[in-house]
C-alpha cells in the first residue's frame, strides 16, 4: 500500500516530527505539560509556558507564520491554545486532520510545511493513537482551533526546541467495518469471507488467470461520500500476493490506518482504484506490477509480484 514501506504503520511527518510519539503520561493537567522529563534537564513548566506566550502567531491566507526570539529552549513539551474553532467539537475516537508549519527554535527558519506540501496529517483521538499531550490540547476544542506544539529537539546543538503552528482542519468519526449494499463480484477473482467482526480472509481455489490489468471490484458499495485523489481516508485493509501469502493487515494491528491517498506515496493501484469509491465501501483490488512495485522487492514482496487487497474504505475528509 504504502509506496516505500508498505508494512509499517502510516504515520507520516507527525511520527517523525514527535506529534504520535509515544512519551510517559504525565500526572499533572497543567499546559505545558510534564511529560517527557529527563535527567539531564530539569522540567519547569513555567518556562516553557513563558517560552510559548511569547511567540507571535499571524496568517497570510489562512497559513500561520509564526516569529519569536532565537534560540528558543522548552524543557518538556509544550503546548498553547492560540485561537478558538469555529466548527464541530472534536471528540473521542474521531479522525482529526492537522495541517501545520514546522519552525527551527534555533533560527526560527521553516522547516516543513503540510499547506505547501499538500500532505496534512491524521491523527485517531484515542489511547496510543496520539501521543497524550496533542490530545489533551485538542479533546474538547472545535475544529479550526490553532494550537503551539513544541518539544525539545535532543539533535540540536544548541538545545533549541522544534516549534509547530497546528490547525485543527477537520474531524469525523470513521466506521468501524464497511456497511452497505452487497454487490455480487465477477466470476473468476478470488474469493472474500469475512468473519463476524469484518476481518477478511481470502481463497483463491476458483480464481482463473492472473489479470495483467489493475482489477476494482466492490464488494460492498458503501452510501458515503465519493473519495476523492488527495484526500485524507481511513482504512482497514489486507494484502496478500496472487496465489501467496498474506504480508500486511491493519486488522492484525488491531487499528485502521488513515493516510493521503496521493500518488508518489502509495502504490499507483490503490490511487487509481479507491478513488472515486465511497465511504462505506469494500473493495477488492488485485494490482499488477506496474501498478504496485515493479521489478523491486518490498519487505516480503518479491519482486514482479501482483498483489490483491480487500480495503474497507471507514473515513474521507
Amino acid at each position: 500500500m504504502k509506496k516505500n514501506a508498505l508494512t509499517a504503520v502510516v504515520l507520516g511527518s507527525i511520527a517523525v516530527l514527535g506529534l504520535a510519539a509515544c512519551s510517559p503520561a504525565s500526572e499533572s493537567d497543567a499546559s505545558p505539560s510534564a511529560s517527557a522529563a529527563t535527567d539531564a534537564v530539569a522540567v519547569d513548566p513555567a518556562a516553557d509556558a513563558a517560552a510559548l506566550e511569547a511567540i507571535e502567531w499571524e496568517e497570510a491566507d489562512g497559513v500561520p507564520a509564526l516569529t519569536f526570539d532565537t534560540p528558543l529552549t522548552v524543557t518538556d513539551i509544550a503546548t498553547r491554545h492560540v485561537t478558538d474553532g469555529d466548527g464541530e467539537v472534536i471528540e473521542e475516537g474521531q479522525n482529526v486532520t492537522l495541517d501545520y508549519v514546522v519552525y527551527s527554535g534555533t533560527d526560527a527558519s521553516q522547516i516543513y510545511s503540510t499547506f505547501e506540501a499538500g500532505t496534512p496529517e491524521v491523527v485517531t483521538m484515542a489511547d496510543g493513537q496520539v501521543v497524550e499531550d496533542l490530545y489533551d490540547a485538542l479533546i474538547g476544542q472545535k475544529v479550526g482551533t490553532d494550537l503551539l506544539y513544541v518539544y525539545p529537539d535532543t539533535s540540536s546543538e544548541d538545545g533549541a526546541a522544534v516549534v509547530m503552528a497546528v490547525t485543527a482542519s477537520s474531524a469525523v468519526t470513521p466506521l468501524e467495518r464497511a456497511e452497505g449494499t452487497a454487490v455480487e463480484p465477477a466470476e473468476d477473482l478470488p474469493t472474500v469471507t469475512l468473519d463476524d467482526d469484518g476481518m477478511p480472509s481470502i481463497d483463491f481455489s476458483d480464481a482463473g488467470k492472473k489479470p495483467e490489468e489493475l482489477v476494482i471490484q466492490p464488494l460492498i458499495e458503501g452510501d458515503g461520500a465519493k473519495v476523492q485523489e488527495g484526500d485524507q481516508i481511513t482504512v482497514h485493509y489486507t494484502g496478500w500476493i496472487w496465489k501467496g501469502d498474506q504480508f500486511d493487515s491493519s486488522w492484525d494491528r488491531g487499528a485502521a490506518t488513515s493516510f493521503t491517498l496521493a500518488s508518489g506515496s502509495l502504490i499507483d493501484g490503490w490511487v487509481d482504484g479507491l478513488a472515486g469509491q465511497t465511504v462505506g465501501s469494500q473493495v477488492l483490488l488485485v494490482i499488477p506490477p506496474d501498478l504496485a512495485y515493479g521489478d523491486q522487492e518490498s519487505d516480503t514482496i518479491p519482486a514482479n509480484s501482483t498483489l490483491v487487497f480487500v480495503v474497507d474504505i471507514l473515513a474521507a475528509s
